[in-house]
């Protein structure tokens, strides 16, 4: 069945780093397309980056542009998202998600989901 394992999440202080993985199984990885969401407390589920199955296109929020980096690496079929200066408004859990064709920022369009890592930013 398919699989999608996030990790590397915690606890950082505000300006702090950290990059989150996803491993992929049960699917062919370098056909789909990749996405991250995150959900804070109370708040709908919401995008923060997306790249296409060849890692060549990347799309992120705004509230995030400049300060995240989303990349893949077909061959371990694990897609990643590099988080820097994080802020405490960046605290939620972080989703990633697989789409054969969508490539966009709602989240109802992706076939499969993870099961979330927490990412909390102190201030």
């Amino acid at each position: 069945q398919v699989q999608l394992v996030e990790s590397g999440g915690g606890l950082v202080q505000a300006g702090g780093s950290l990059r989150l993985s996803c491993e992929a199984s049960g699917i062919t990885f370098r056909s789909y397309n990749m996405g991250w969401f995150r959900q804070a407390p109370g708040k709908e589920r919401e995008f923060v980056a997306v790249t296409n199955r060849y890692g060549m296109r990347a799309d992120y929020a705004d509230s995030v542009k400049g300060r995240f980096t989303i990349s893949r690496d077909n061959a371990k079929n694990t897609v990643y998202l590099q988080m820097s200066s994080l802020k405490p408004e960046d605290t939620a859990v972080y989703y990633c998600a697989a789409d054969l064709t969508y490539l966009g920022i709602s989240h109802v369009e992706y076939d499969y989901w993870g099961q979330g890592t927490q990412v909390t930013v102190s201030s």
